[in-house]
């Protein structure tokens, strides 16, 4: 990776090329993308295996490597977390930096959008990046902040998955946690209308849907293994 802050002098003949991300099979989201998630995947908790703290994430597959949201074709998915769409863009302190190794990136006359117009002004592809890197960084606070709640109301329960698929492999699904509904059941009355005052509630009711995916993933992945997918 090679970080150099975004600026009009030195990127001016700057331009991005329209690519299709590369999703993990399990990526890190914030609160305000669990509705877009949990319509097509699970969404759980994790901790980081550097730090410990919780983040919460969208699974894509059950294994690394693995997308079954993908089409067939190499068809994105159809929902793609905003930490995918910026790819190559990174906020460092208040400056955006860009990744010159990314191949998003060319100097090329004749592929993708200039970054910056004839004047020196962001143009739209960059503008559209400058909007989604500021959701991220705010819905990282929401985010830290959601889990900081759970984590005082002791909410966050581990949950383990084991799944068999039709030619006979069997995954285990381990470091992933959700909400305990049977925790929520037991708040008072109090921190109750809290959560649903602060908008909580409805987030803990989208990861508990969600987790219905699971079997629709898979689901799918057995499809793929039988070739009809």
């Amino acid at each position: 990776m090679n970080l150099v802050p975004l600026n009009a002098t030195d990127h001016a003949r700057l331009r991005l090329r329209a690519h299709r991300p590369e999703i993990p099979h399990f990526v890190e989201i914030t609160v305000s993308e669990f509705a877009g998630a949990a319509a097509v995947c699970p969404v759980f908790f994790a901790k980081n295996p550097e730090t410990g703290a919780f983040y919460a994430g969208a699974l894509f597959g059950f294994k690394p490597g693995e997308n079954l949201l993908r089409g067939p074709d190499g068809e994105l998915p159809p929902y793609v977390p905003l930490d995918r769409q910026r790819a190559g863009f990174y906020v460092v302190g208040e400056d955006i930096a860009i990744d010159l190794e990314d191949p998003r990136f060319t100097s090329s006359d004749y592929e993708g959008e200039a970054l910056f117009d004839e004047g020196g002004q962001p143009g739209p592809v960059l503008r559209q990046i400058q909007r989604m890197l500021g959701q991220l960084v705010h819905g990282k606070s929401e985010t830290d902040a959601f889990i900081a709640q759970l984590l005082k109301l002791k909410l966050i329960e581990p949950v383990d998955i084991s799944l068999q698929f039709d030619d006979g492999e069997t995954l285990v699904l381990d470091g992933l946690y959700t909400v305990s509904l049977d925790a929520l059941r037991d708040l008072g009355d109090d921190e109750a209308l809290k959560l649903f005052r602060n908008g909580d509630l409805q987030l803990i009711y989208l990861m508990a849907g969600s987790l219905k995916q699971v079997s629709v993933l898979a689901e799918r992945r057995n499809r793929m293994l039988a070739g009809r997918a």
